[in-house]
């Protein structure tokens, strides 16, 4: 049964933009991207929307709903009350495109400072074996569509534009993690470029990445938290600090 609702819509670009309010129908079972198509086809036919697969498998439609990051496509209709105004607006934490489309190039950028899977140099194509824990240990992080919603929600990332040179956000910790877990990843100081290089120090693990997270991976028990732990066994053990003292003096 159709029912009118009350939605609220970003409209605008990187210079200037507000809220606009508008009433459309919404048949049942319908998610916040249907009724977003429904008013770009019949009220704004200009209104920008990113979407693809409208299945919660290619994270397009990221944006803010009622000012929670959400997959558009994922977010029932049924979910707000009757008398709820639906508040539809860009992802925050990256500069807006045009109405509801952002650029997240910095995402790619950060994807590609992380160096990729170094496999064993004697290793031939189809001689690769793992055992089935190291297999099921990093699947939960390849499951990741790449939304960004984890990155929008970061508040280090967020709330502080300065950060962005130097910290890779939770979509990349859950790279860098499930690279250093893999026993057959030959490049060995990742613990330690995951604390120098990118940021992983300035997370303050408050696990707002892993509540928006469509996809349900424990992006900070899982990832972030352990390899936390990992880089201050590397960088902050007495004994291994000892060793490397006793290393010096012996070369000097």
């Amino acid at each position: 049964m159709a029912r009118k609702i009350n939605l609220r819509i970003w409209r605008g670009d990187s210079t200037n933009g507000g809220l606009q309010d508008v009433q459309v129908e919404a048949n049942e079972g319908e998610v916040v991207l249907d009724v977003i198509h429904r008013v770009q086809a019949t009220q704004m036919g200009d209104l920008a929307v990113r979407w693809n697969c409208k299945a919660g498998k290619c994270g397009s439609c990221s944006m803010e709903i009622n000012g929670k990051p959400r997959l558009a496509c994922m977010t029932q209709v049924a979910s707000y009350g009757e008398d709820e105004t639906i508040t539809v607006t860009p992802l925050r934490a990256f500069p807006v495109i045009k109405d509801l489309v952002t650029d997240v190039s910095f995402n790619y950028q950060k994807a590609m400072e992380i160096p990729a899977y170094e496999p064993p140099k004697d290793l031939k194509p189809g001689e690769a074996r793992m055992e089935q824990v190291d297999v099921e240990r990093s699947q939960e992080f390849r499951k990741c569509i790449e939304c960004f919603l984890c990155q929008d929600t970061c508040h280090v990332i967020r709330d502080h534009e300065e950060n962005k040179k130097s910290f890779a956000g939770p979509r990349f910790f859950i790279r860098i993690a499930e690279l250093d877990m893999h026993p057959l990843d030959m490049l060995k100081n990742r613990k330690r470029t995951a604390q120098e290089e990118h940021g992983l120090g300035m997370c303050n693990i408050t696990k707002c990445c892993t509540e928006v997270c469509p996809e349900h991976i424990k992006i900070t028990d899982n990832a972030i938290i352990p390899m936390k732990e990992r880089v201050v066994d590397i960088k902050y053990d007495p004994a291994r600090m000892f060793a490397g003292l006793l290393k010096r003096e012996k070369r000097n």
